[in-house]
């Protein structure tokens, strides 16, 4: 039943953990220590860490804060020998600051019970990236110092810093402590808002030890099986929650939403906590039994965020992996469903099963991907072009297509690029797309959070030289993409990109949409989640940012699907187009 409460008082959240901070009966604060295992069971951080508890809390673990900063930097040594990235440590009066080596700083107030951070993004930003919000994980450089795969123009970039961000915790219910000199958060404040943006990761704690992954690192869907990290994160026996940490998990939770989503405009939420209230949820979120919690977070993501990109992965240790989470799917999942199997079903029926990712039909290449992966370190391109060895990825199968495509004596004139089968996928590589066709990949992409706003232009090294020219383009050719309502995220990207510089003609049904990248985040229960993060891909015209989410009209609308995939009949269709 919901609570009885005037509208009003939702919006003062739960309160905070530890109501007698202040008082003689203070609960006592205690120190264990726990491994800290690093995406494998085989792989530990150097010494077990310190976690910080209070008494009745054991389930709700605070972190010193000069130790969360010597975490993430060893963290970031771990994940690719970053020796660029430092975040340094130092305490006046009540303020405790992590500043990173451009500057850019995290202000822990202890008497505002704030914190503050003089911009976000450039906090977050990667130390290879050469813009604001520079979306690539590559460098565009080897360990040699030469160019690889992708080149940077830094003088046709544009940045625009956004506003100052303010994490108010004490609006949200949420303690911090200030003992002597040392400060401390809950763990979970660091998660959400440093180590998760920052890695696409966060730290896991089950009672018994801390995992730093996400949950692909759990989850072995090759064999539809927990892998040895999943199996030891939930060997620890289902727990009902204290009571403080079913406070603080919501009061949390909500924090992290109201930061961290990237619709919340255009799903009118201005306030997740004022949402829950409003639907329902706000009790089963805030329960002691993490069943009925994860239960509810399911439901919420599925059917009321409703995204595609947004997702449920896990629950909680405290759940355990045997209890059935009933999850009801939303409209527009429900539709994605339908039109994933309708144009699935029409490809097999006109192409057979085994699809050839590059085809030539008369004077037409036809490159076909269903999503987007770089699924191997950047000089390995390289060293298996020098091989003669085709890699299975869109980097390998672009370069192999470009090399056919331009080859002496090439038939080809026309150029069809298939994303009407594509659920998007990495960044990277569409960006490697993009640029193989525009020459010059132009991508935006605005922070719904901060304002922040950045344009970037890249080349592609598509036959891998080392050199970025004309020769990694299709110099000239005619170029036409399918598209349709299963091209989604970076499948929606790539069409809308060319659409708006007019590099392609595209041809099909509109595309999926979605214009956010996607973020990796957990409860402080355990619970593992993604969500349409604050990194909105959009498009640059007459100065304005205007996202993708809604997807892009095809410019040759076909009202016979079946013609997309009969190659012999489009052919003919592209070659009698004016």
């Amino acid at each position: 039943m919901k609570k009885l409460i005037s509208l009003l008082l939702v919006l003062v959240l739960s309160a905070g953990i530890l109501p007698t901070a202040c008082a003689a009966d203070e609960p006592e604060f205690f120190t264990r220590e726990y491994p800290l295992y690093l995406f494998d069971t085989e792989t530990k951080y150097t010494t077990e860490l310190p976690l910080f508890f209070f008494e009745g809390a054991e389930d709700l673990p605070w972190i010193d804060l000069e130790e969360a900063a010597d975490i993430l930097n060893a963290l970031m040594n771990e994940l690719g020998g970053e020796q660029s990235f430092h975040l340094s440590y130092s305490k006046e009066g009540q303020v405790i600051t992590l500043e990173r080596e451009n500057g850019y700083a995290m202000d822990v107030d202890f008497e505002h019970k704030a914190i503050f951070f003089d911009d976000y993004n450039a906090f977050l930003q990667h130390p290879a990236s050469q813009s604001l919000l520079d979306m690539l994980s590559l460098s565009g450089f080897n360990e040699a110092g030469e160019p690889e795969l992708f080149q940077r123009d830094t003088r046709a970039s544009y940045d625009r810093y956004g506003e100052m961000k303010v994490l108010d915790l004490e609006d949200y219910g949420i303690d911090m402590l200030l003992k002597g000199e040392r400060g401390y958060l809950p763990l979970q404040v660091i998660n959400d808002f440093v180590y998760a943006p920052y890695t696409s990761n966060y730290i896991l704690f089950n009672g018994e030890v801390m995992i730093f992954c996400n949950d692909e690192d759990m989850w072995d869907a090759n064999n539809d099986c927990f892998t040895p990290l999943g199996e030891l994160y939930f060997s620890a026996k289902p727990a009902a929650r204290s009571q403080a940490l079913a406070d603080f998990g919501y009061n949390e939770l909500i924090m992290m939403l109201d930061s961290q989503y990237g619709l919340s405009a255009k799903h009118s939420i201005p306030s997740f906590g004022k949402m829950f209230w409003e639907i329902g949820f706000d009790e089963p979120l805030d329960s002691t039994n993490p069943a009925d919690a994860d239960t509810a977070l399911c439901n919420f993501i599925n059917y009321y965020l409703d995204d595609l990109h947004s997702a449920f992965e896990l629950p909680s240790w405290m759940t355990g992996y045997e209890t059935s989470l009933q999850g009801t799917e939303g409209p527009s999942s429900r539709m994605d469903s339908k039109q994933t199997k309708l144009y699935g079903e029409l490809r097999r029926q006109g192409m057979g099963e085994n699809i050839n990712p590059y085809e030539e039909v008369g004077n037409t290449a036809y490159v076909t991907f269903d999503s987007f992966k770089d699924d191997f370190k950047g000089s390995y391109y390289y060293e298996a072009a020098k091989e003669g060895v085709r890699l299975d990825d869109t980097i390998g199968l672009i370069s192999y297509a470009g090399a056919r495509i331009n080859r002496e004596d090439s038939p080809i004139e026309n150029v069809v690029i298939d994303l009407s089968n594509n659920i998007g996928g990495s960044v990277n590589a569409a960006v490697f797309v993009i640029s193989w066709i525009l020459g010059e990949g132009e991508l935006s992409v605005e922070d719904a959070n901060t304002g922040a706003q950045s344009t970037l232009v890249y080349r592609a090294d598509v036959n891998l030289d080392h050199e970025f020219d004309e020769r990694d383009t299709l110099q000239g050719r005619r170029v036409y993409c399918l598209i349709s309502p299963v091209s989604f995220s970076c499948g929606n990207l790539v069409p809308a990109v060319w659409k708006y510089t007019q590099a392609a003609t595209l041809i099909g049904r509109k595309s999926g949409g979605g214009a956010c990248k996607v973020q990796k985040m957990s409860t402080a229960w355990g619970t593992m989640l993604q969500i349409s993060g604050n990194a909105r891909l959009a498009f640059r015209k007459n100065g304005s940012f205007y996202d993708i989410d809604e997807g892009v009209d095809p410019d040759i609308y076909i009202s016979r699907l079946e013609t997309l995939y009969d190659r012999e009949k489009l052919t003919q269709f592209i070659n009698d187009l004016p």
